[in-house]
């Protein structure tokens, strides 16, 4: 597997989103301002194949970075990739110096950011009629 970080939205991101997001869930607003300020992490596979994104901003209102919008290609769940690309995205705010990362995750996947690390906080929030909590992680 190879990491590439990005500082602009690349073509194969949008792509894998819009597979995992608005193909598969039916998300209708997947892409937006925030994806011009953040930096986007790719994952690709031993053939230079895309097979997972997410993308990352420093929020100063909420003094955290957000990690947003992780996307797994379907045929390359279950193989611990959602848990590499968090790992890269956790890496990538040490380095520049951050102390916390925020995140909107969809409630079916809470359990999967909490094996990580992450807490939940506030209250459950609905997003385009998916069930959606904030967690955060102090690194």
């Amino acid at each position: 597997m190879e990491v590439v970080v990005y500082e602009s939205i690349p073509d194969c991101a949008r792509e894998i989103r819009k597979q995992v997001f608005e193909d598969e869930q039916g998300f209708q607003n997947e892409f937006d301002e925030k994806d011009a300020i953040s930096t986007h992490i790719v994952l690709f596979d031993k053939d230079k194949v895309p097979v997972a994104a997410c993308r990352i901003f420093h929020d100063v209102e909420k003094d955290s970075y957000i990690l947003g919008r992780l996307a797994v290609v379907k045929e390359y769940r279950g193989k611990n990739i959602g848990s590499v690309v968090v790992g890269e995205a956790e890496r990538y705010v040490h380095k520049k110096g951050g102390k916390r990362i925020a995140l909107h995750a969809q409630c079916r996947a809470s359990a999967f950011y909490a094996k990580l690390g992450y807490t939940e906080f506030g209250s459950i929030e609905e997003d385009e009629g998916c069930l959606h909590i904030w967690m955060r992680k102090h690194l």
